[in-house]
C-alpha cells in the first residue's frame, strides 16, 4: 500500500509521519511513530454547522490494551469507560488545538487519536498532541497552523527537553508548554518533591576524635520561582518555534484540498448596537456593577427585556438583542479596566476579594475547611486511611499497577451557579481541576507518608476559579486532619484585558473577567514559590515580559492569601474524629512472631483492640491506628511485649538421654510435648507403647508431665519416645 512518509527529529524526538495510509475516508488521518509506540489520529468534520456561537470540537484519546500486550482486567473485556490519564489527555490535546480554529467556526469537529502499539519510555501526552496537530493539519479543514508541545524536566539541576518518561520518574519539574511559531497557546507545570540528605560537618573540640558527618534528611517541595519559571517559558517558546517549522514545512505537501466552509463573521448590527451604546449605557453598567453572579445575571435580562419592549415595532428578535446587548456588555467591561482601571464588582486590578476561613465544621470528618472567596464557596474535606485504601490504576506504559496513595476529587454541582441540573459522573472539567488541585498540593505533602489521603471538594458557590479555592481550601483541610506538610499551598487565578498595546493584569478574577478577558491563567505555590500553574490564552500569544508581571502580581496575591490561611492554621482543633495513630519500630526479626501462625496473632490484636496495624518487613517499622487512644496505646504495648520477649536458646540435647517434659496438646496422631528449653517436640503415637494405642486422651492429659527419650535431633526437630517403648 502507498504511503508517505515524514521523518522529523526535532527537541530530543525522533519522530515518523505516515499519511495517505489508514482511515482514508476521515478528513484527515495520520500512523505516528515514536520509538516503540504507535499512534492514530483521525479527524472528521460534519459539513452542517451549529446554530450556537461556538465551536463543536471533541476529542477523544484512547489507549488500547492491545497495544501493551494485555487483555482488559474485570467482568467486561474490552475497553470501555476512559481512565483519568486518558480524560486529562483528551482535556490538553483539546486545549490546545482549539485556539487554532477561525472565531465564527461552527462545524462539528471530532478528533480521536488511538494508542495501538505502547512503548514504556514515550511520552504518550507529547506523542498525542503531536499525532493529532498533524491530522488536523493536512485535513480538508482550513487549519493552517500547526502546534509543537515541549516538556521540561530538570534531573540533578539540568534542563532537560523532552525527558523520557524513565528521565521523568528522577526529574523535580514536569513543564508542558504548547504553542504555535512564537505562539504560546497553553501550560500545564507542576513540582516533584524529592528527599534531600544534607551532610553537616561537626566542629570537634579534640581534633584527635574522629566523628562521622552528621546526616540530615529533609524534603524538599522544589518550588520554581517567577523568574526562572519565565526562563524556562522563554526556552520552551524557542524550541516550540523550531519545531512547528520543521512540521508546517514537512506536512505542506500532503494537505488536502480545504473544503469550502462558512465562518460566520465577527459583526454584530451596528445599528442596534449604537442605540444600546447611546440610550442605555448607564443601566449596562448599572446591571455589571452588582456584585453577585445571579443578580448581575438578573439585571441583564431585566434590562434585555426593556430593550425588547422599547424596539418591538422594530424587526429585532429577542437573540439578536441578547447579542449585541452582551457584546456592548463585554466592551464595558473591558472599557472599565482599560481606561479607568476599575473592576466590574469596583476592586482594584491587583485586589483579591473578601476571604473568609472555617476549619473543622464537620465534627465527624477527619479535617474539613469551608473557604469562601468573594462569591465562590468550597467545602473541602480530607480523610486519612491506610495504604490498602489507595486507588488502584494501571498506564498503558506501565508493566504493573501502580496504587495513588494521594487523590483529590472535585465536584461542581450545577446550584452553584444557580443552574437545575442532575448529578452525574464528573466531567472532564472536574477531572481537569482536581487534577490541577492536586498537583498544587501534592508537593508539599510528606513523601515518607505510608498511608492514603482523599481530599474532596465540594463546590458550593461559583464565580470565578473554584479551582483555586479547592487548592486553599484543601491545604487547610490537611491540616484540619494533621497532615505534615512542608508548607501552605495557596492558588490564585490570573486575567488579562489587553486592546492593542494597551494591557491590564487582573488578580482573582471572577466568572465576568474570565468569560470576557483574553487570559485565564492559574498559580499556585508556597511562599518559596510556584508548585502548579496552568495557563490557557485566547489570544494569539503572550509577551514574556508580560507573563513575568502577570508572575509577579500572582506572587502578591498568592502571599496576601498564604497570610489568612496561616491565621486560620494557627486556630486549628483538631477533630475528635482524626484518628489516633502510633509509630514505633521492632525488631525485623520479631515481625513473624507479631503476625503469628497464618496471621493468627495479629489478627487477634486487631479484633482485640480495634485498630488497623501496617508493619514495614524492611525496618520494622509499626504503624497503629484505631478510633481510641486508650486501645491505640494497649494494642503498641501488646506489640511491644511480644517483641521484646527474649529468644529463647534451643538445647543440644543427648542422644538416648532421659528429660523431664509437660504435655502441651495431644492430637489423634501422637502429643507435642513442650522440652525443658521452651520449644515443642513431637511425640509419635507409634513411639509411646510397644502394644497398639487406640486413645491417647484414655492414658494422659493436657498439662501432666511426662518423662521423654531423646531419639533424634535435626535443628529444631527432636525426635522423641517413652521409656516404655524403649524398654
Amino acid at each position: 500500500m502507498q504511503k508517505e512518509v515524514v521523518k522529523i527529529n526535532t527537541n530530543n524526538l525522533d519522530e515518523s509521519y505516515e499519511f495517505d495510509y489508514i482511515a482514508k475516508q476521515a478528513s484527515g488521518a495520520v500512523m505516528y511513530r515514536q520509538g516503540k509506540a504507535v499512534l492514530i489520529a483521525a479527524v472528521a468534520i460534519d459539513e452542517e454547522p451549529v446554530d450556537e456561537e461556538f465551536l463543536p470540537l471533541t476529542v477523544q484519546y484512547i489507549e488500547k490494551a492491545y497495544a501493551a500486550a494485555k487483555i482488559p482486567g474485570g467482568f467486561i473485556k474490552r475497553e470501555s469507560k476512559p481512565g483519568d490519564f486518558e480524560t486529562l489527555t483528551s482535556r490538553i490535546v483539546d486545549r490546545s488545538l482549539r485556539p487554532l480554529f477561525p472565531k465564527g467556526f461552527h462545524y462539528p469537529v471530532t478528533i480521536t487519536v488511538m494508542v495501538v502499539s505502547s512503548d514504556s519510555d514515550v511520552d504518550m501526552q507529547v506523542a498525542a498532541l503531536h499525532a493529532a496537530s498533524s491530522a488536523l493539519y493536512v485535513s480538508d479543514i482550513p487549519i493552517n497552523k500547526s502546534i509543537a508541545s515541549v516538556r521540561i524536566g530538570k534531573i540533578d539541576d539540568k534542563i532537560v527537553i523532552n525527558p523520557t518518561l524513565s528521565q521523568q520518574d528522577d526529574s523535580t519539574l514536569d513543564l508542558l508548554v504548547v504553542g504555535s511559531g512564537s505562539d504560546v497557546l497553553m501550560i500545564e507545570m507542576r513540582s516533584v518533591a524529592s528527599e534531600v540528605i544534607d551532610d553537616i560537618e561537626v566542629d570537634l573540640v579534640d581534633p584527635i576524635m574522629e566523628v562521622e558527618p552528621l546526616v540530615i534528611e529533609h524534603q524538599e517541595s522544589n518550588e520554581i520561582s517567577d523568574d526562572e519559571m519565565v526562563e524556562l517559558i522563554s526556552i520552551a517558546t524557542q524550541k516550540i518555534a523550531e519545531a512547528t517549522q520543521a512540521y508546517e514545512d514537512g506536512f505542506a505537501p500532503y494537505i488536502k484540498q480545504p473544503l469550502t466552509l462558512h465562518i460566520v463573521p465577527d459583526n454584530i448590527d451596528e445599528e442596534l448596537y449604537s442605540h444600546i451604546a447611546s440610550h442605555y449605557e448607564s443601566q449596562t453598567r448599572d446591571a455589571i456593577s452588582h456584585m453577585a453572579k445571579s443578580e448581575r445575571s438578573t439585571e441583564l435580562k431585566k434590562l434585555r427585556k426593556v430593550i425588547e419592549d422599547e424596539l418591538k415595532d422594530k424587526d429585532y428578535d429577542s437573540e439578536l438583542i441578547s447579542k449585541v446587548l452582551d457584546r456592548f456588555k463585554r466592551q464595558i467591561v473591558r472599557d472599565m479596566i482599560l481606561q479607568d482601571n476599575i473592576r466590574a464588582d469596583g476592586r482594584a486590578l491587583d485586589e483579591v476579594r473578601a476571604i473568609s476561613i472555617e476549619t473543622n465544621l464537620l465534627p465527624s470528618v477527619h479535617g474539613s475547611c469551608l473557604f469562601t472567596r468573594g462569591q465562590t464557596q468550597v467545602l473541602a474535606t480530607a480523610t486519612i486511611g491506610d495504604k490498602k485504601d489507595a486507588q488502584m490504576f494501571e498506564l498503558i506504559t506501565d508493566k504493573k499497577a501502580q496504587n495513588e496513595n494521594f487523590m483529590v476529587h472535585y465536584n461542581f454541582p450545577g446550584y452553584s451557579v444557580g443552574e437545575a441540573s442532575f448529578i452525574g459522573a464528573p466531567s472532564r472539567r472536574e477531572l481537569g481541576h482536581g487534577n490541577l488541585a492536586k498537583r498544587a498540593l501534592e508537593p508539599a505533602i510528606d513523601i515518607t507518608f505510608d498511608g492514603t489521603i482523599r481530599v474532596v471538594s465540594e463546590v458550593l458557590e461559583s464565580n470565578g476559579s473554584s479551582s483555586m479555592a479547592t487548592i486553599c481550601g484543601g491545604c487547610l483541610a490537611l491540616r484540619s486532619a494533621d497532615v505534615e506538610m512542608t508548607d501552605l499551598v495557596a492558588g490564585i487565578a490570573m486575567g488579562m484585558v489587553s486592546e492593542g498595546d494597551k494591557y491590564a493584569i487582573l488578580s482573582d478574577i471572577m466568572g465576568l473577567e474570565d468569560h470576557d478577558g483574553d487570559m485565564d491563567f492559574k498559580v499556585a505555590g508556597t511562599t518559596n514559590g510556584i508548585t502548579a500553574m496552568q495557563m490557557d490564552i485566547k489570544l494569539g500569544g503572550i509577551d514574556i515580559e508580560i507573563l513575568r508581571k502577570a508572575l509577579y502580581q500572582a506572587t502578591a496575591g498568592r502571599e496576601h492569601i498564604l497570610g489568612l490561611m496561616k491565621q486560620a492554621e494557627s486556630n486549628i482543633q483538631q477533630s475528635q474524629a482524626l484518628p489516633k495513630t502510633e509509630h514505633f519500630k521492632i525488631n525485623p526479626s520479631k515481625i513473624g512472631d507479631i503476625i503469628g501462625k497464618a496471621g493468627a496473632t495479629i489478627r487477634d490484636i486487631i479484633e482485640k483492640f480495634e485498630v488497623t496495624i501496617d508493619i514495614d518487613r524492611n525496618d520494622g517499622g509499626v504503624k497503629v491506628s484505631g478510633h481510641h487512644e486508650d486501645k491505640v496505646k494497649a494494642a503498641k504495648e501488646h506489640i511491644q511485649t511480644i517483641a521484646n520477649t527474649p529468644v529463647k536458646e534451643q538445647m543440644i540435647y543427648e542422644l538416648g538421654k532421659e528429660y523431664q517434659g509437660k504435655i502441651k496438646k495431644i492430637v489423634d496422631f501422637g502429643m507435642f510435648i513442650e522440652m525443658p528449653d521452651g520449644y515443642d517436640a513431637l511425640l509419635h503415637i507409634s513411639k509411646v507403647s510397644k502394644s497398639r494405642i487406640d486413645n491417647l486422651y484414655d492414658l494422659y492429659h493436657e498439662g501432666d508431665s511426662i518423662i521423654v527419650v531423646v531419639m533424634e535431633q535435626k535443628g529444631k526437630k527432636v525426635e522423641l519416645a517413652t521409656p516404655e517403648y524403649l524398654a
